[in-house]
């Protein structure tokens, strides 16, 4: 019986050793990250998952996964266990609430709606504000004193709109500002894809075009954002969404992933899509590098 019972004890603590190795020896477990396919989604996933492999964690990637659908089904069902979100697409597309401006209620709307309908949890949000805007040159700011949108119903009659599909029909996109704003009579709209909208600008074949804040391109110092002065679009401020039953049973993961978080802001995140998007880097060569000039990643 002795014998017996020297033998299952062998067994148990083979079988502990064997699960030390698997986890690289530091007993933390294996954590799923994923993201969207583009290239902001894509950087903060390979942050995340960086921050958390310097922490002694394993982490499978299942990066590039798709739209916000896809990827907020698969946190649902387990396939990851946290990617990064906007709170605007968390209110607008996933809970199907109406748009807000402000920030602060906006994170709280998606945090209590997020737990109550599917256990996830929004952690600490960052400073960057993926939201749309409108982007025109520095040479026409200059000459029309053109900085805010709340400017362009007087100007827009001289001047000439590069649109994106789908842009003058939505309620987020120019049929609503001119709603809000007041009507925006532009000289012209042609429609142009969104791989070239800021060199049309820029060639001068067009005057404003539409953007999103955080695009690399606005790095470009002969471009300017227009302020949305009067906060027509609603804030869409990226956070790590985790797994609830993840976060309980292991704070530790949220309190790497959040060290990250507090790092970005528009210019920071602007900066990394340039080095992808412009600069033609590998966007995990542009995370890792960007941890490492942070302290976060030696």
């Amino acid at each position: 019986m002795k014998k017996k019972w020297m033998t299952l004890a062998s067994m148990i603590i083979g079988a502990a050793l064997l699960l030390s190795a698997c986890s690289g020896g530091s007993g933390k477990g294996t954590v799923k990250v994923g993201s969207k396919n583009f290239t902001e989604s894509l950087i903060l996933g390979e942050m995340y998952a960086l921050a958390l492999e310097s922490k002694g964690y394993k982490v499978d990637r299942k990066l590039n996964l798709g739209g916000t659908l896809v990827a907020h089904e698969a946190l649902k069902k387990g396939d990851i266990d946290f990617y990064p979100e906007y709170t605007g697409t968390g209110l607008i597309n996933v809970l199907e609430l109406p748009p807000q401006s402000d920030a602060q209620a906006v994170y709280d709307e998606v945090s209590q709606g997020y737990k109550e309908k599917f256990n996830l949890i929004w952690l600490e949000p960052t400073d960057a504000n993926d939201s749309q805007g409108l982007v025109t040159t520095k040479a026409v700011a200059e000459k029309y004193n053109l900085y805010k949108i709340s400017d362009l119903p007087k100007l827009a009659s001289e001047l000439n709109l590069a649109a994106v599909p789908e842009f003058e029909e939505r309620e987020d996109g120019l049929k609503g500002l001119n709603d809000f704003y007041g009507k925006m009579d532009f000289k012209s709209i042609k429609l142009f894809d969104y791989g070239i909208k800021y060199r049309v600008i820029l060639d001068g074949e067009a005057d404003v075009t539409v953007g999103f804040t955080t695009d690399g391109d606005l790095t470009n110092p002969d471009l300017v954002l227009l302020e949305d002065d009067g906060k027509f679009w609603p804030p869409y401020f990226v956070a790590p969404v985790i797994r609830g039953d993840l976060n309980e049973k292991d704070p530790e993961i949220a309190k790497a992933l959040n060290e990250v978080s507090a790092k970005l802001d528009n210019e920071t995140v602007q900066k990394l899509n340039a080095r992808v998007d412009i600069d033609k880097k590998e966007y995990a060569d542009v995370a890792k590098a960007f941890l490492q000039e942070q302290g976060l990643l030696k």
